[in-house]
């Protein structure tokens, strides 16, 4: 371990990377979960050698935080002494219930292996940039819906079977989709891809390919997507269909971009439909993405319980503590959940009752309604030395007194800088730390123009006020996010303002 790892990039366990509290270490275990013994070693081994706070992120990843150059070497020897064996390469990400949810339309760990392995006889994993990624979705209780990646495959059921369908660049709702295929060739079109997009160099990602690539690896066929409404297709012509999977003639790889590149908003749903509606992405956009946070039944008295970090961390010490809990109630595994969460496997319905509520007296997030899930905070100040703001401390605070306006429509976000660690994309409220203390940004990022400041000290009470004029204004059956639009910029930083 000689070298850092650049911002953007993902820290392995190998290239830690720097941050305001130190260097930080980002690892996935092969098998997509640890045995209690394992977390608890783990756990353990962060206190020593880094500030011992634990992170679970948005994708499911775990989080060290605090090392220097010399004790993130110890942990990573320590970490090979648990056993823990720890992803490298591409992500191939599938689901945290792969191969055990009943409900999963099919098991997408078989497809998963078989990408990596092409990707490895293809030579790609160094000519792909550290955030290229690939999601396996088998389907099941929790989806992948919500995370996004450069290539797509989602297992859809037809009368044929099951079918693949493949999409590129975005989550669920927003990848462009092209083409719905038996497993072999959706192997091949991912890797064909990947191949595309390391060509146009280390900092490219799918969203960067072409229109002519794109319809490229469209001819690719083999039954057509079932219908869907038409108000969701994506800003492009009409994907061609053929009734046979076949390597298109030519595959077009090298191309540069160009104008017929996918503009930045590209992927997007367009709200208008070019044509070919039955070749389109079936999208389920009424349904809300389901939280990690609650059981969830995979045999007749077998549960998972999955159990959320608040703003996604957590001190080693309750980790350790629930992990122990979870190891005497007959827990085999815990698996890291998209979400911020974990997943305790190996559990009787009332097994998960009682470490429900050890989860809850250690400060855990043990309901999807509990408040903490709308606000996404950074560690902040005195945690982080780039922290301007206590995040924390003001989203506790925010949570408890006004958890009435954070519905499942809104998203509130507190940077304790600009850089937005937390949550790099928009909120419709975020609360960012500066020379100026609390600025706040409408529906924008960290990175924005505040409209208004108060003293970080002082921010949960403008929020407050926030909320105060959301109750005043809010008609029935409205959403916070609605209502927030229909009182504008102006009136929300006005209101924050407000002694």
């Amino acid at each position: 371990m000689n070298a850092f790892s650049r911002r953007g990039a993902c820290p392995a366990l190998s290239a830690p990377m720097q941050t305001g509290d130190g260097l930080l270490v980002r690892l996935n275990p092969v098998t997509g979960g640890l045995a209690p013994k394992s977390l608890i070693g783990l756990c353990e081994s962060a206190l020593r050698h880094g500030n011992g706070i634990l992170e679970v992120t948005a994708r499911g990843s775990l989080q060290i935080r605090g090392l220097t150059l010399e004790s993130a070497r110890l942990l990573a020897v320590e970490v090979d002494a648990l056993g823990i064996e720890v992803r490298t390469g591409v992500p191939i990400e599938t689901g945290p219930l792969a191969g055990l949810d009943l409900q999963e339309i099919a098991d997408p760990r078989p497809l998963a292996e078989h990408i990596r392995l092409a990707i490895d006889e293809a030579g790609l994993t160094q000519r792909l940039g550290p955030k290229v990624s690939v999601i396996v979705d088998g389907g099941g209780q929790l989806a992948m819906d919500a995370v996004t990646a450069d290539v797509r495959l989602t297992a859809i059921r037809t009368d044929e079977g099951v079918r693949w369908l493949v999409a590129v660049a975005g989550d669920r709702q927003n990848a462009t989709p092209l083409v719905m295929v038996e497993e072999d060739a959706a192997r091949d079109i991912a890797v064909a891809v990947l191949r595309m997009v390391a060509e146009k160099g280390r900092e490219a990602h799918a969203r960067d390919l072409t229109e002519r690539q794109l319809t490229s690896l469209a001819s690719w066929h083999s039954v057509p997507p079932p219908s869907v409404l038409p108000d969701i297709s994506p800003a492009r012509g009409e994907i061609g269909s053929s009734d046979a999977v076949a390597c298109p003639a030519t595959l077009v790889v090298g191309e540069s971009r160009d104008e017929s590149s996918i503009s930045p908003l590209a992927g997007e749903m367009s709200g208008r439909t070019e044509g070919g509606a039955q070749d389109r992405l079936p999208l389920k956009l009424s349904e809300p993405i389901p939280s990690p946070i609650g059981p969830f039944p995979l045999a007749s008295d077998i549960t998972a319980l999955g159990i959320g970090l608040p703003f996604g961390s957590m001190p080693a010490q309750g980790l350790i503590d629930l992990a122990k809990q979870a190891s005497e109630l007959g827990s085999t595994e815990i698996r890291l959940a998209p979400g911020r969460a974990l997943l305790f496997l190996g559990l009787s319905p009332s097994d998960c009752s009682s470490l429900q509520n050890t989860a809850a007296a250690l400060g855990f997030v043990t309901s999807p309604a509990d408040p903490r899930t709308r606000i996404a905070a950074c560690p902040g100040a005195p945690a982080c030395a780039s922290g301007r703001i206590a995040t924390r401390d003001i989203a506790e605070t925010i949570a408890a007194e006004n958890s009435d306006i954070l519905d499942a429509s809104l998203t509130l976000h507190i940077s304790g800088c600009a850089k937005g660690c937390a949550h790099p994309g928009s909120a419709a409220i975020t609360l960012v730390g500066g020379e100026n203390g609390a600025g706040l940004v409408v529906n924008g990022t960290a990175k924005a123009l505040p409209a208004g400041y108060r003293p970080g000290y002082d921010a949960a009470r403008g929020v407050s006020r926030v909320a105060a004029a959301l109750r005043s204004a809010r008609h029935s059956g409205e959403t916070a996010a609605a209502c927030l639009a229909r009182l504008g910029a102006a009136g929300v930083t006005e209101a924050y303002r407000q002694e």
